[in-house]
């Protein structure tokens, strides 16, 4: 009898115990939760932002104001008092802080994951890997008030022009807020490349150096990528930090334009709370814009891990 012929038999005599239906009951039930959530926020957006647009707002029953999609998706002014919803008036400051936070995080998160898994010793390793998990765990909000009161003095000390809300503050605060994520999964993806071809690398005569850089982060490269979207889809849906730190007048920015970023600006997130806490009436159309941004808002996140997923599997090293 074969190994697998015992383990079928083993298995096929315990699988209908009570003990054993229970608890595969129980592990379903909270797989079926996790889906069934999801769907049901995505229903949400779906339905309600659905009776923002003036397409899908009479299939809807909704009669009074609404919004054209074409105009949402192209306006570059924001302006609720006058009926004028173009997102990428939000989506622009949304991006900036996004391409900002990247060019802090990711360069910086993947040096911390290349000392932590090659250079660090056991002791500091120890010690250093604890902080970022530490670091992870601020609040939001608590980076904000960071930005807002230590990160845009020293800003300004160096480009006076600065505002008090200001992009350049919001993208540092939220790059120093997605590190841990970069380094921890990177130094997790570095950490499961096999000491085999270290080895091989140092036999060719390699440095510390050229192995780190030329053998195992090529090695663990869709690990890295994969932190890499992780983190800036945490970036791109931050919400208190860039609340506090970047401003609350909307206005349509080029990311590309080094300053632009001295202006305060409003991201998606930012007006969803603006939203919220403002004097809007529930129905209305300018309450139903919310869930027009937040359907955007995770329409770009799922197309980041969607992307995210297609190069992990492209690139993934199996050994």
């Amino acid at each position: 009898m074969s190994t697998d012929d015992i383990t079928n038999d083993l298995t096929r005599n315990t699988e209908n115990a009570p003990q054993e239906l229970l608890t595969r009951s129980f592990f379903f039930l909270c797989a079926a939760l996790s889906i069934v959530t999801t769907i049901s926020i995505v229903l949400l957006l779906v339905t309600e932002a659905a009776k923002f647009f003036t397409v899908t707002a009479p299939l809807m029953g909704i009669e009074g104001p609404t919004a054209s999609i074409v105009d949402f998706l192209t306006g570059t002014t924001w302006q609720i008092n006058n009926n004028e919803f173009g997102v990428l008036a939000l989506v622009s400051a949304t991006l900036m802080i996004t391409i900002g936070s990247a060019i802090v995080a990711l360069p910086l998160g993947v040096a911390t994951a290349i000392y932590l898994s090659e250079y660090a010793k056991p002791q500091h390793r120890a010690v250093l890997k604890p902080a970022l998990e530490v670091l992870a765990g601020i609040p939001t909000v608590v980076y904000g008030f960071f930005a807002l009161i230590y990160i845009t003095p020293a800003i300004q000390t160096v480009l006076p022009g600065v505002g008090t809300f200001n992009l350049i503050s919001a993208s540092l605060v939220v790059g120093i807020m997605i590190i841990p994520m970069v380094a921890s999964i990177s130094e997790d993806a570095m950490s499961a490349v096999p000491d085999e071809l270290r080895q091989a690398g140092y036999g060719m005569g390699a440095t510390k150096f050229d192995v780190s850089t030329g053998i195992v982060v090529p090695a663990a490269l869709s690990g890295i990528f994969s932190s890499f979207i992780l983190a800036l889809s945490r970036a791109i849906g931050e919400t208190m930090a860039v609340t506090v730190a970047a401003g609350s007048r909307a206005q349509f920015l080029n990311p590309l334009n080094p300053a632009a970023y001295q202006e305060g600006a409003l991201p998606m997130t930012a007006a969803m709370v603006q939203l919220l806490l403002g004097d809007i009436t529930g129905g209305g159309l300018a309450y139903r814009s919310l869930f027009a941004i937040g359907l955007t808002l995770f329409v770009i996140t799922l197309v980041m891990n969607v992307i995210s997923d297609f190069v992990a599997q492209r690139y993934r090293e199996e050994y």
